[in-house]
């Protein structure tokens, strides 16, 4: 598969220990995962409900967050995880592990899971 073409807006799924965090100081280096790996996981649209179902599957405490690809500039790099899917992660400027910054973020929807399905604003109409 090719690298996706860069689009209007990534997304972040946030706990909502992460989202306060954001909303209280602006910025945040992300979770464990994210530490550990220097880079801010996101996904594109299409992408957001497979990475729920993988990663986030019973949790009731999580946002999605729409990311304006412009403020993100050339820290966004798109990178495969397998044979068929390219992930969007954000490293900041020259790969310096940069906080995501609140300016960057667009729109924040609270995500709920009914019936083992995740929905939010932002995921109506998201391809699975």
């Amino acid at each position: 598969m090719a690298k996706p073409l860069p689009q209007e807006f990534v997304y972040r799924i946030s706990t909502g220990d992460e989202w306060a965090e954001l909303e209280r100081t602006g910025c945040t280096l992300g979770g464990d995962l994210d530490r550990s790996t220097g880079c801010i996981h996101l996904s594109n649209l299409s992408q957001v409900k497979m990475t729920l179902k993988n990663f986030f599957l019973g949790r009731t405490d999580l946002y999605l967050l729409q990311i304006d690809t412009a403020m993100l500039a050339d820290g966004l790099i798109y990178e495969a995880s397998d044979d068929s899917n390219y992930f969007p992660h954000f490293y900041g400027p020259h790969r310096s592990f940069a906080p995501l910054l609140l300016s960057a973020v667009v729109k924040a929807d609270k995500i709920e899971l009914a019936n083992n399905d995740f929905t939010s604003c932002l995921l109506d109409g998201a391809a699975l």
